[in-house]
């Protein structure tokens, strides 16, 4: 896949600590972006671009200065389809299950769990739902974008009843559309499933639904916020169409924002409530006055509710405010309060290397850690928020530094896959040792739901879906 250097995200003035798109008048034209291709770049995507992800479980001038509201504040309590979550998990208990040979699940390319304990299966172009008291996934092909001939990519839980698939498409030479009635703006990004009554998979929507204020120039000539018939597109100008692949996804499972989506993409984190979204945010680097914003394959939420995004280069963390239409508000900073603005590991290598980053997560003990496909594993110290570095420790003991996916778990371990060397986990003593109850090789994700009774981690690799209980 192809990196992008990008001015302020496709408008705007050039700000070295920019996490969002600004709202200038700006825009990039065709001489100001340039191509940059990773060692594995290749389109359409490969595994490691998109189709079969590894993880499931990234602002300047004037992109935040109106004041927060209480307006869309308040998540749905079930997303307007039925009851809340059950108060047990109705799944078996035992430590270790393979739900590919008990449940016939198959070999899907990555795996979610809504609110009411539905486990949700994505494999191509078919969606399937496992249901408690069920022995078996039901299933559902071609809905929504997989209909029109997109490339699924992840899939991700959301209330009861409800599911969020990820699509595939390619990046725009020119990100910038002339109206919000341009097609393009459909293709690739998000759809949302659901579950009926009947007990059916059917198409809920696309998501369209920017949640950001009317506004316009002063002059009247532009809305910032059209009528909600596009695909995810910048919520501070929507203009501009850059977040078109999704590469990754997280839900909130517990605290303030439980419920909530983040899914990273090709060029940031866009964040979901319900049927509203807002884009985006992202770690961001600038090399001769242009931007370099890379593909967001890690996300994850720390103990505290912190967001975690790490990309191809850079990294940060930033508490998102209640108000789901300021995630992408950098101004002032206290609005959306960052512990780590864009940074980098010079320990991992410089900066115009890619690190290419697979996970990030924080272990109970408050630690840090993030795992690459090529570099292995590190924990991370932070020096100080606004540093264009922080400090690295690369963690020995591990038989491969080709990791995939990272989970911590609330018994103080982090649960690491590989590619090819299976799944391994590091305990609250920090001591290493491989899962040998879990089957296969290479671990595609790592999904951990602290909500089961005992906690349950979903362990996806090259063999099938496990599902892991009690850490």
């Amino acid at each position: 896949m192809i990196r992008k250097l990008l001015g302020a995200c496709g408008a705007g003035v050039l700000v070295a600590a920019a996490w969002a798109c600004s709202d200038s008048t700006a825009p990039v034209g065709p001489g100001q972006e340039e191509e940059f291709a990773p060692p594995d770049a290749g389109a359409p995507p490969t595994e490691d671009a998109g189709t079969l992800p590894p993880d499931a479980g990234g602002s300047s001038g004037d992109a935040g200065t109106q004041e927060p509201s209480d307006a869309g504040t308040e998540p749905e309590p079930d997303g307007g389809n039925g009851p809340q979550q059950p108060a047990e998990d109705p799944w078996p208990k035992e430590a270790s299950v393979n739900y590919t040979q008990r449940f016939g699940v198959g070999q899907p390319q990555s795996v979610a769990v809504d609110d009411a304990f539905n486990v949700w299966l994505l494999a191509g172009n078919r969606i399937g739902v496992l249901r408690p008291g069920s022995t078996q996934p039901l299933w559902a092909s071609n809905l929504g974008q997989a209909g029109k001939g997109f490339s699924s990519t992840v899939i991700c839980g959301g209330s009861e009843g409800r599911a969020y698939v990820g699509y595939y498409a390619r990046e725009l030479d020119n990100p910038q559309r002339g109206s919000y009635q341009d097609s393009t703006f459909l293709e690739g990004d998000l759809d949302a499933v659901k579950l009926t009554p009947e007990g059916t998979v059917v198409l809920e929507e696309h998501i369209t639904r920017s949640f950001r204020r009317d506004r316009d120039k002063g002059d009247g000539s532009l809305s910032w916020n059209p009528p909600n018939n596009t695909g995810i597109r910048n919520s501070n100008d929507w203009r501009y169409d850059e977040d078109r692949a999704v590469l990754s996804c997280v839900k909130v499972m517990r605290g303030r924002d439980k419920g909530e989506v983040y899914v990273g993409t090709n060029h940031g984190v866009t964040r979901i409530r319900g049927l509203d979204y807002n884009s985006h945010r992202h770690p961001v680097w600038w090399e001769n006055g242009s931007q370099r914003a890379g593909y967001t394959y890690a996300v994850g939420i720390a103990q505290d509710g912190d967001v975690l995004i790490a990309n191809d280069w850079t990294f940060g963390i930033v508490t998102p405010n209640p108000d789901l239409g300021l995630w992408d508000a950098m101004n002032p900073k206290t609005l959306n309060p960052m512990k780590v603005e864009s940074s980098h590991l010079p320990e991992v290598n410089s900066l115009p290397e890619f690190d290419n980053w697979r996970g990030f997560q924080q272990t109970k003990d408050g630690r840090y850690y993030l795992a690459s496909k090529d570099h292995g594993l590190w924990e991370m110290s932070i020096i100080s928020r606004g540093n264009p570095w922080q400090k690295g420790t690369r963690l020995q003991g591990l038989p491969t530094q080709a990791l995939t996916s990272l989970a911590a778990t609330d018994d103080g371990s982090l649960f690491i896959g590989t590619a090819g060397s299976g799944l391994w986990r590091m305990d609250a003593d920090k001591n290493l040792s491989r899962v040998v109850n879990v089957p296969g090789r290479t671990v595609k994700q790592l999904l951990y739901d602290p909500n089961g009774t005992p906690a349950m981690l979903y362990v996806l690799t090259d063999a099938g879906l496990t599902v892991l209980r009690g850490h």
